[in-house]
């Protein structure tokens, strides 16, 4: 019984998060709904490591081919990019328009809801992509490919956990839209949520790169995360669905850029 609860709430995370063909369950009433976070947050980083783990076997598969870590990495990035359907890129962008264009609360969260991409939306996800990719290559030139896709699916579970814990810490912004729709995790949840994030982060580096660079890479995350959560109070007085998209690529970036500097490579 335990097992099929644990195959549902992350087949859940999944179909929230990406846009894998994810087989529905019987007993899901409504599949396609906003899941409950506050059951599936233990979950949400499973499914940011399944995510993660696709675009670190296209990594593989890249370098495998000898193709140029270049091309292999943003193959790689790219394969993420469809996976979640730029999920989390929308959220980076509609993030950056609003909290850059916006010169009151409403103001700023009637531009975040504007499905067109402004200046600063378009710099973000470019800088995004960019700051990935040059990580990424960085990492696969001097700790190897195997590596490479170990901290890539560290990061992705770790980010999606801190955009769940982001909006356990804040009220929503707004009534309506995906956050208020799902909801808030709750204490112990986003707990949960957080815990298996970390865990994940570290069966997947500590091996492979070091404890300096697991250690490193949950304390830049954790300061992202903090710096997203007070940029989010002040500019908005609570968290959105689009906040936490936006978190969860401000912190894989921390994450990716704390491990290269720390890394053991030998």
């Amino acid at each position: 019984m335990r097992r099929h609860r644990i195959v549902q709430d992350t087949s859940a995370a999944l179909r929230f998060y990406s846009r894998l063909p994810i087989p529905v369950s019987a007993d899901d009433a409504d599949p396609f709904a906003a899941p409950s976070l506050r059951r599936i947050a233990y979950a949400v980083p499973v499914a940011g490591a399944v995510i993660g783990a696709i675009g670190g076997v296209i990594l593989l598969v890249g370098h495998a081919l000898a193709l140029p870590p270049l091309v292999s990495v943003a193959l790689a990035v790219t394969a993420l990019v469809l996976v979640t359907g730029a999920l989390h890129e929308d959220g980076l962008a509609d993030t950056a328009d609003g909290f850059g264009g916006g010169a009151s609360r409403l103001r700023r969260l009637e531009i975040m809801r504007d499905s067109r991409i402004g200046t600063y939306g378009a710099c973000a996800l470019m800088l995004s992509l960019l700051l990935r990719v040059a990580l990424l290559q960085a990492l696969l030139v001097s700790a190897g490919a195997v590596r490479t896709a170990l901290a890539l699916v560290a990061a992705a579970a770790l980010s999606r956990a801190a955009g769940l814990l982001l909006l356990e810490f804040l009220p929503p912004a707004r009534t309506d839209g995906a956050s208020a729709a799902a909801g808030q995790p709750g204490p112990d949840a986003a707990g949960k949520a957080g815990l298996m994030g970390a865990l994940l982060a570290a069966v997947a580096v500590v091996p492979s790169l070091g404890v300096a660079a697991t250690l490193a890479g949950l304390g830049a995350t954790l300061g992202g995360l903090f710096v997203m959560t007070r940029l989010s109070r002040r500019m908005i007085g609570g968290q959105t669905g689009d906040v936490a998209g936006a978190t969860q690529q401000v912190t894989e970036i921390a994450f990716l850029l704390a491990v290269l500097m720390f890394a053991r490579v030998s």
